[in-house]
């Protein structure tokens, strides 16, 4: 791993989080991702499984948690599962993990080989009453893909056909949309180096800058300062394409008088940051454009004013829906008629924002977190509006993250340039 070894309390924390949602007499089993095959003799670099994660910390291949908080045997109640090292897949592949460095990791004292796992598994099972199995459940998900969580809840309905069988999604959907502070602290350094970043661009972007340059230097300034890399693919759309709103081309020139949209965010130990800003590439916006962006950061701090415990995203969409319905009047967008004759189920606002404006975010971009319930404080979202305008071929979307708090919220991004006047001085220097 590139980042600085993590607070194992933070695993400690998620894992007894979890286990106090248990019910008694039952033993929860978390697997891996796979190691996923490309093309010829080559794997996808691995990516480990995101409640494994949250659990542990392990990020190493074929790991695996078991968690039985009743077993007789005080010494079995949290395993960690790894595969034995081989000194001939470490001299191809690199090291793996010995029990010490597991254990510092996770902060879990029972380490077991893969290899002797079977016939220590059976007679837990059989003194368990319900068993945990793990799914992804991300409501965004649209892989098909039959992965190691599923085969593996196969084979055990077929082993042990009489227990009780329950989901850990639903439990771990509940608790990884609330973060711990520890949690937050992570998130927190995942948003400095991205703010670092992004200052790094003010000074880098000029008219007849290629997309890709800027990319390449966001990865280079996130490498540099030990992120494992992007959280996601970078968004790097000047001009039209900002309208786009995955566009992941960033193939184009960047030409003098149009603005360009950038959404990035560094990975720092598992947990993610997700910015967007959208600045002009010569430096200085327009008179129309200056109007566009400020309304979208208008949008962004009334969304900000209303993102607090007790409101659903579905109630909090609707409000900001209601505000933009009032903005986008005010800079000639929309006509009292258009508002009056809209579509209830597709309103006259969606032609220009016809995006969410908040998602959970966590160790997942899009974490795992309900939308219909009402918020709690602990959890993070990213607060991001956008205009889009096709007629002018113009888009501009402005996102930082927040934490919820008791009474409302803290942006955990508060310190990146987001004013137009704060973004021209520095694009000035």
């Amino acid at each position: 791993m590139k980042y600085l070894p993590l607070n194992p309390e933070i695993f400690i924390q998620n894992r007894k989080r979890f286990v106090e949602k248990m019910d008694k007499n039952a033993i929860a089993i978390f697997n891996s991702n796979d190691e996923l095959p490309a093309n010829g003799d080559s794997i996808h670099r691995f990516k480990q499984n995101s409640d494994l994660i949250w659990l542990t910390g392990i990020e190493q291949e074929e790991t695996m948690l078991i968690l039985f908080p009743d077993n007789p045997d005080p010494k079995y109640r949290e395993v960690l599962v790894l595969t034995k090292p081989n000194e001939l897949k470490e001299k191809w592949d690199g090291h793996r993990l010995r029990s010490q460095e597991a254990t510092s990791i996770s902060g879990i004292t029972t380490i077991i080989w893969l290899d002797t796992l079977d016939g220590m598994l059976q007679p837990w099972i059989h003194l368990a009453d319900t068993i945990y199995l793990n799914t992804n459940e991300n409501d965004r998900k649209s892989n098909l893909i039959q992965v190691r969580d599923y085969r593996y809840a196969a084979e055990m309905l077929e082993r042990y056909p009489l227990h009780n069988y329950k989901r850990s999604a639903k439990l771990l959907k509940e608790l990884r949309a609330v973060k711990t502070a520890l949690e937050v602290e992570v998130i927190q350094k995942a948003i400095n180096i991205t703010d670092n970043t992004f200052r790094r661009l003010l000074q880098f972007i000029r008219p007849g800058v290629m997309e890709y340059e800027i990319e390449a230097e966001i990865l280079h300034s996130f490498l540099s300062q030990r992120s494992s890399g992007e959280a996601y693919g970078s968004i790097i759309a000047s001009g039209d394409r900002a309208r786009t709103l995955h566009y992941v081309e960033n193939n184009q020139e960047c030409k003098d008088g149009e603005l360009i949209l950038m959404d990035f965010g560094a990975e720092y130990g598992h947990y993610c940051a997700d910015l967007t800003r959208t600045i002009p590439v010569n430096g200085k916006f327009g008179r129309r454009q200056k109007t566009i962006y400020n309304a979208c950061l208008h949008l962004h701090h009334y969304a900000a004013s209303i993102l607090k415990p007790g409101i659903s995203i579905l109630d909090y969409t609707e409000k900001v829906g209601d505000e933009a319905t009032v903005v986008f009047q005010k800079i000639g967008l929309l006509r009292k008629s258009d508002v009056k004759n809209e579509d209830p189920n597709n309103r006259a606002y969606r032609k220009y924002l016809y995006h969410g404006i908040s998602h959970h975010l966590g160790i997942d971009v899009h974490d795992l977190g309900t939308r219909t319930e009402p918020i709690k404080a602990g959890m993070v979202f990213t607060i991001e509006p956008g205009i889009y305008i096709e007629e002018e071929k113009i888009g501009v979307r402005i996102e930082n993250n927040f934490w919820i708090t008791r009474n409302g919220n803290k942006d955990l991004m508060k310190n990146i340039p987001i004013t137009v006047e704060e973004i021209e001085a520095l694009m000035k220097k």
